[in-house]
């Protein structure tokens, strides 16, 4: 799976992704005529388009077997201290429970750091159990709630706002194959490198023993830590101090 930049090539899929992963999330308490009216303002090409190109925004895409199933859209705000937002996450049903939410979430939250956001915040509608659960899975907590335009109605939406500890534990694993064995990468553990991501990676899917890192820049398990603690991929040289960074950002 590749977690990219969305380009107008992906709007289309981004789309029917969109569709399918607010059905499955909402049908239970909004009318689908309701949601079809949102996804009909929120994804329109147009609408998409400005997206790419806005000031402070992002957009990433996870491709598999060269479709879109999932994505996410955030953006910087430009408040004392910057404030990075996630504004909507999506995954299509068919992938979910296969790490795809956390690692663009993940990819998400770096980008925002990098473009200088202090705090992190993330929003999901009301009742929407499995999204609550995600946030709070990724150490956020619960800071309040906004009203939201869903079509012609309002709804209630949480605001969740990144902890100063880690949240629960996310079951968000990834299974690769390494030289003819199952390898687990963990994207619920994860340090920042100075080029992407370095997730921690187990030899069993329990994870009880330790299999090394993945590097989430260049997907590559050829990584090393010397006994300083200082984490480094041969390969393309994304590298992690000893000293790990903060805990809270994850």
């Amino acid at each position: 799976m590749e977690v990219r930049d969305a380009t107008a090539d992906d709007f289309e899929a981004m789309r029917r992704t969109a569709a399918a992963s607010m059905h499955e999330s909402y049908d239970s308490f909004l009318d689908p005529e309701t949601i079809d009216a949102a996804l009909d303002e929120w994804y329109g090409a147009d609408t998409l388009a400005a997206q790419v190109t806005a000031e402070g925004a992002l957009l990433y895409v996870a491709v598999e077997d060269d479709d879109v199933v999932g994505f996410v859209q955030a953006e910087t705000v430009s408040k004392d201290p910057v404030e990075g937002r996630v504004l909507w996450l999506h995954v299509h049903p068919d992938a979910r429970g296969d790490g795809v939410g956390s690692r663009l979430f993940v990819r998400a939250q770096e980008a925002l750091v990098d473009a200088g956001a202090e705090r992190i915040t993330g929003v999901v509608l009301e009742g929407n159990d499995l999204g609550t659960a995600f946030y709070e899975g990724h150490g956020f907590t619960r800071a309040g709630e906004r009203e939201v335009e869903v079509g012609d109605e309002s709804y209630a939406e949480a605001i969740y706002v990144q902890g100063e500890s880690g949240g629960t534990e996310w079951e968000s694993l990834d299974e690769y194959d390494v030289d003819g064995r199952s390898v687990y990468v963990s994207y619920s553990e994860a340090d920042r490198g100075s080029n992407g991501p370095l997730y921690t990676a187990y030899s069993d899917p329990d994870r009880e023993q330790k299999y090394g890192f993945f590097c989430g820049a260049c997907h590559s398990f050829d990584v090393s830590m010397d006994s300083m603690g200082v984490v480094e991929c041969n390969d393309c040289e994304n590298r992690r101090k000893a000293t790990r960074w903060d805990a809270s950002y994850l």
